[in-house]
C-alpha cells in the first residue's frame, strides 16, 4: 500500500545551495541557518571563503599600492613591539615586502585561509559546544555548529571584497571598517583611537549573525545570545587594545 501523507503534515523544504546559503546568510539569516542545521556542511564554503580572500588580499598585496601600504603597516605594527630596531633592518623588512613576488603572496594567503580558517572555526565550535551543550543543557551536533560557524563567515567576504579596493583607493590598509574611521580627528596613536579601533562593524554584524544561528540551533532567543557575544566581544578588544597602548604606547 503507498504511504499517505497527511494534508497538513509540513514538507522539508529543498536545501539551498552553496550560493543560496551565502546569500541567505546576508539577506535571511534565520531561515538559512535552519537549513544548515538540518543538512550541515561545511566543506563548499571553506573553498568559497579560501578563493575569495585569496583574491582580493592576494591582488591587492601584488599592486605597488598594496605592497607600499602593507610595508606601512608591518613596520608600524614591529615599532610597537621592538622602538629600538635599527633603521637598516626596518629597510631590510620595506625591500622584503616591496619585492617578494606575487605568486608568494597568493600562496601565503591561500595556505593561510586553507589551514587557519578551519582551526579558528574548529576552536570556536568547540567553545560555543561546550557552553551551550555542557552548561545549559543542549544537545546539538558539533558539525551543526561548526558549519553554522563557517557559514556566518559569508559576512567577512562582504567584508573581505569591500576593503580590498577601499584600501587600494586609500593607499593604506588601517582598518577602514571600525568606529576609530568614524572619527578621523583622532589621532591615530592615541588611547581612545586604539580602543575604538578595535571594535569593528563587521564583527558586530558576524557576532549578531552567529547569535541568530545559535538562536536556531538551541532554539533560544536571539537577543540574549548577541548581548552575551557582543558583550564579550567589546570587552575583550577595548582592553587588549588599551593594555598594547598602555604598554607599548
Amino acid at each position: 500500500m503507498a504511504e499517505t501523507v497527511l494534508p497538513d503534515s509540513p514538507a522539508t523544504p529543498a536545501s539551498k545551495g552553496l550560493v543560496g546559503r551565502v546569500i541567505g546568510v546576508l539577506v535571511s539569516p534565520r531561515e538559512t541557518y535552519a537549513d544548515i542545521v538540518r543538512k550541515p556542511t561545511w566543506v563548499g564554503m571553506w573553498l568559497l571563503v579560501t578563493v575569495v580572500t585569496t583574491a582580493c588580499i592576494g591582488w591587492l598585496q601584488s599592486t605597488a599600492v598594496g605592497r607600499a601600504a602593507a610595508a606601512d603597516q608591518a613596520i608600524k605594527a614591529i615599532g610597537v613591539f621592538a622602538k629600538n630596531l635599527p633603521a637598516d633592518r626596518l629597510d631590510l623588512i620595506r625591500d622584503q615586502i616591496m619585492t617578494s613576488p606575487a605568486w608568494q603572496n597568493y600562496l601565503k594567503i591561500g595556505a593561510g585561509s586553507l589551514i587557519i580558517g578551519p582551526i579558528i572555526a574548529l576552536v570556536m565550535a568547540g567553545i560555543l559546544l561546550g557552553v551551550f551543550n555542557a552548561l545549559m543543557g543542549g544537545d546539538a551536533k558539533f558539525k551543526q555548529v561548526f558549519s553554522l560557524i563557517y557559514f556566518s563567515n559569508a559576512i567577512m567576504l562582504v567584508k573581505t571584497v569591500f576593503i580590498a579596493p577601499l584600501d587600494y583607493a586609500r593607499e593604506s590598509m588601517t582598518n577602514p571598517t571600525t568606529f576609530a574611521a568614524l572619527l578621523p580627528m583622532l589621532d591615530d596613536d592615541s588611547l581612545p583611537s586604539k580602543m575604538l579601533g578595535a571594535i569593528d562593524f563587521f564583527w558586530l554584524w558576524w557576532l549578531v549573525s552567529v547569535a541568530i544561528g545559535l538562536g536556531v540551533l538551541y532554539k533560544r532567543p536571539t537577543k540574549g545570545i548577541a548581548t552575551a557575544l557582543i558583550g564579550i566581544y567589546v570587552v575583550l578588544a577595548v582592553t587588549i587594545a588599551a593594555g598594547i597602548a598602555l604598554i607599548f604606547g
